[in-house]
């Protein structure tokens, strides 16, 4: 068996890396994840988690994070802050390069996330999680009755139209151009919704709250009117950011930069595996990524057994 300081190497601490985490201990696998924030990725953006099972009342992000991490801890998962440089892959032995150093695996999980687009306007970063949000199926049950937002005009803005629409009383749906992007299916569902009300050539401009979500201020991109809509909540769905930079073209990449993988999480280099939103793949969501975690660590395991077995 090759010489390296951990058996499994997981860069990233939200939900696929710690469900990795868990996985790897639970097999005995000297494991290490290096996370260069806070563990617990785009969960801990999130005011309420509905959507996860096991808990019908619903569940703060951060506590979920907080429970996923002390359930790896608890199974031996070694945790460490810091911000991963370069990965260089071996055969058999993989490097991950970090500013004091490099450490060495038999195996390598990329579970670095994604981040999702942002408008970068003022009132943004000061409201996420307390009206502005990123994910329909995660927070949309929360504005029942309520009169809300949707920025975007592809699938997945219409798509979310769609899904809030089963709550609340009234869509505001925002599109700086004249027409949609989206298939021609969703604008059809779209247009037969009464509740949405579209505003074409417009864009968001500011979020206006103290505490909470109070109103949105647009400006028609044509005309550079100005006019303040009052909504609870909105929700932006411009697409997402893979946070895949780092890696400079080491692994096949589709258009937007997430990684391609097979059904095991395997990348086409040997015993490197990404799991969750940094994957190309159609859903984005907690128990997705979960899933991805499991099913990536069970791969690792094997692709180790199979090393150790010549």
């Amino acid at each position: 068996m090759p010489a390296w300081d951990y058996d499994l190497i997981i860069i990233g601490g939200g939900p696929a890396g710690l469900t990795a985490g868990i996985y790897a201990g639970r097999a005995r696998l000297k494991t290490l994840l290096l996370e260069k924030l806070i563990h617990g990725g785009q969960m801990m953006t999130t005011d309420l988690v509905e959507n996860y099972p096991g808990f019908p009342e619903g569940i703060t992000g951060f506590e979920l994070s907080d429970r996923m991490r002390k359930q790896a801890e608890r199974f031996g998962l070694l945790i460490r802050s810091d911000e991963v440089l370069e990965l260089k892959p071996g055969k058999p032995v993989h490097t991950v390069v970090l500013e004091d150093g490099p450490l060495t695996a038999g195996a390598v999980i990329i579970a670095t996330g994604a981040s999702y687009r942002r408008l970068e306007v003022p009132g943004e970063d000061k409201l996420v999680g307390r009206g502005v949000s990123f994910c329909a199926t995660c927070d949309g049950a929360l504005y029942k009755d309520q009169e809300i937002a949707m920025v975007g005009g592809g699938d997945n803005a219409l798509t979310e139209t769609i899904f809030l629409a089963r709550f609340a009383k009234k869509i505001h749906l925002i599109h700086r151009r004249n027409q949609f992007r989206a298939a021609k299916y969703l604008q059809e569902r779209v247009a037969e919704l009464a509740q949405v009300e579209i505003h074409w050539d417009s864009e968001v401009v500011e979020f206006l709250g103290r505490d909470n979500l109070e109103a949105v201020k647009l400006k028609n991109v044509k005309t550079l009117k100005e006019t303040v809509l009052a909504v609870t909540g909105t929700f932006i769905a411009i697409g997402m950011l893979p946070n895949s930079g780092w890696l400079n073209d080491l692994l096949p990449l589709d258009e937007y930069g997430f990684i391609f993988t097979n059904p095991i999480m395997a990348t086409e280099v040997p015993g490197i595996f990404a799991a969750g939103d940094v994957r190309a793949k159609l859903w984005r969501q907690i128990a997705t990524a979960v899933g991805d975690g499991s099913v990536a660590a069970i791969a690792a395991e094997n692709y180790l057994e199979e090393l150790k077995r010549g």
